[in-house]
C-alpha cells in the first residue's frame, strides 16, 4: 500500500516569532487543510507571534484517509500541536475555523491556554441525525455533496475560492465523527474559563450564524466572551473577502489579553 501524499500547498506550517509574544495554534476545518489558516498564520507571524498550523488526521491527502479517522484523532492532533508550540512560547492561543473552532473550544479546558479564537463555529449539524444513522448511511452512500448550490457560490472572493483546497464531498462516516465531536464540545463549553472571541459571518450559508449565540450563551464560565459578526464573507472567514478584518480582530484580542504580548 502506498503512503498518503499531501496535496500540494496543503502542508502544515510553523512560523517562528518572538518567545515573549503569545503563540497561536491554528486549526483548520472539516475536510479542509492547513492552507485555509496559512494567511492568518502569516499575518500573526508578521506581528511577532509564533504560529503553528496543524494538519488534522485524514485531511489534505485523500477522502479515504479521512474515513479511517476518528474525532479523537483530531483532538490528539490539537494536543500534539499545543505541546510542540508550547516549547517555543510561554502562552498559547487556540485559533480554529469551523470544526477547528469546535476542537479549540473542546480542548481549551484540557490545555494551559491563554484564550480561544473560534471562527464559523458549529453548535450542531444543520441536519442533526444521530451518529449511528450517519454510520449506517455511509455503508451505502460513502460520500454526500456539501451543498446543492453551484461550487463557490457562497464565496465573495472568487479568486480565493479557486485556490482553496478541500475534499469535494463530505464522507458520511466522518460526519458521524463530527456529530460526536460537537456533542463533546457542547458538554465542555461550561468548563471553558479563558477569554473567548467568537467570529461568524452573517452570510455563512454552511454554518448559519444562529450557531454563534448558542455557543456564546453556553460559555457560562468563560473569563470573557465576545461575539463579532462579519459582513461580506462566507464560511471560510480566513480566506474570503473580509479576512483582513478577521485577522485584525484576532490580533487585537490577543494583544489586549496577553500580559507579555
Amino acid at each position: 500500500m502506498s503512503l498518503p501524499q499531501l496535496l500540494p500547498t496543503a502542508e502544515p506550517f510553523f512560523i517562528p516569532g518572538e518567545r515573549a509574544k503569545a503563540g497561536c495554534l491554528l486549526i483548520h476545518g472539516f475536510t479542509g487543510t492547513p492552507k485555509e489558516m496559512r494567511w492568518m498564520g502569516e499575518f500573526l507571524a508578521s506581528k511577532g507571534h509564533t504560529t503553528l498550523g496543524v494538519r488534522l488526521t485524514g485531511h489534505a491527502t485523500r477522502p479515504e484517509d479521512m474515513i479511517r479517522s476518528r474525532w479523537t484523532d483530531w483532538s490528539a492532533c490539537v494536543e500534539d500541536g499545543y505541546h510542540l508550540l508550547r516549547g517555543a512560547v510561554d502562552q498559547v492561543y487556540l485559533v480554529g475555523l469551523s470544526m477547528g473552532a469546535a476542537l479549540a473550544l473542546l480542548m481549551a479546558p484540557r490545555l494551559d491556554t491563554t484564550g480561544v479564537i473560534a471562527m464559523s463555529t458549529p453548535y450542531q449539524l444543520p441536519v442533526d441525525h444521530p451518529a449511528w444513522m450517519y454510520n449506517l448511511l455511509s455503508r451505502v452512500m460513502p460520500y454526500r455533496v456539501k451543498s446543492n448550490e453551484p461550487a463557490g457560490s457562497s464565496w465573495t472572493d472568487k479568486e480565493a475560492y479557486r485556490e482553496h483546497i478541500s475534499y469535494p464531498q463530505n464522507p458520511l462516516r466522518s460526519v458521524a465523527e463530527l456529530k460526536t465531536l460537537l456533542g463533546e464540545m457542547r458538554a465542555t463549553l461550561a468548563e471553558v474559563r479563558v477569554p473567548v472571541l467568537l467570529i461568524h459571518s452573517r452570510d455563512d450559508r454552511y454554518v448559519p450564524f444562529g450557531n454563534l449565540k448558542h455557543i456564546h450563551d453556553s460559555l457560562v464560565n468563560a473569563g470573557e466572551k465576545q461575539m463579532m459578526l462579519i459582513e461580506g464573507s462566507g464560511h471560510v472567514l480566513t480566506r474570503d473577502a473580509a479576512r483582513q478584518q478577521v485577522f485584525e480582530a484576532a490580533l487585537e484580542f490577543i494583544h489586549k489579553r496577553s500580559a507579555t504580548a
